[in-house]
């Protein structure tokens, strides 16, 4: 079984929570974390950009990334969405363990 952090960045903290509730009632994700406070500075169509954003961190199991990008798109108001996913190598069994008992 793979296990994988998907980070995702969100304007507000209401986008945050439509995302996050979705993610979860629907079993795609076990656990999501809304982190607020962040500064992200980027570049966008040739521009830098500063920007407060708030850090979503998405617990789910690998084989259902293709569902999360799609319903995060579905919700998400930028144009190009920061959705990344990152493997977890190794976690508590027990942890590991109810990732997969509340998702589908």
């Amino acid at each position: 079984m793979e296990y994988c952090v998907i980070f995702c960045t969100v304007p507000t903290k209401e986008v945050g929570l439509e995302i996050a509730n979705t993610l979860v009632s629907k079993q795609l994700a076990a656990c999501v974390n809304i982190v607020p406070g962040l500064t992200s500075i980027y570049s966008w169509k040739g521009e830098i950009c500063n920007d407060q954003e708030l850090l979503l961190i998405i617990k789910t199991r690998g084989n259902l990334y293709t569902n999360i990008e799609e319903a995060i798109k579905k919700i998400h108001p930028y144009e190009v969405a920061e959705i990344i996913s990152l493997p977890i190598t190794s976690g508590s069994y027990e942890y590991l363990q109810w990732i997969v008992n509340v998702t589908k």
